[in-house]
């Protein structure tokens, strides 16, 4: 079982930057697909960035540009740096990870990001 810790969310001011960061437990970090997801209450949770087990990487056109996603294989970390954040960005951020060969997903409890003037 993969245990997921996220962190780093508050509040910020729009044109602010934050960085989040997500800590996993277990032995099987590089083998995991990672993704941060993000959601507003009454909305459907939708994908933010995504990391490959190589380093690949994937943007929503939302925050393309803006957000830049980062794993550490070593901590068995992986970080969401966040520019440029709009009121728009404002909503709970999830960390996920996926075991591809196994279908497997695990999920953080998640970190608030307010962004407000």
């Amino acid at each position: 079982q993969v245990q997921i810790v996220e962190s780093g969310g508050g509040l910020v001011q729009p044109g602010g930057s934050l960085r989040l960061s997500c800590a996993t437990s277990g032995s099987i970090f590089s083998l995991l697909i990672m993704a941060w997801y993000r959601q507003v209450p009454g909305k459907q949770r939708e994908l933010a960035a995504r990391i490959s087990i190589d380093g690949r990487t994937n943007y929503s056109d939302s925050v393309k540009g803006r957000f830049t996603i980062s794993r550490d294989n070593a901590k068995n970390t992986v970080d969401l740096q966040m520019n440029n954040l709009k009121p728009d960005d404002t909503a709970v951020y999830y960390c996920k990870a996926f075991l591809a060969h196994s279908g497997s997903e695990y999920w953080g409890k998640g970190t608030l990001v307010t962004v407000s003037s």
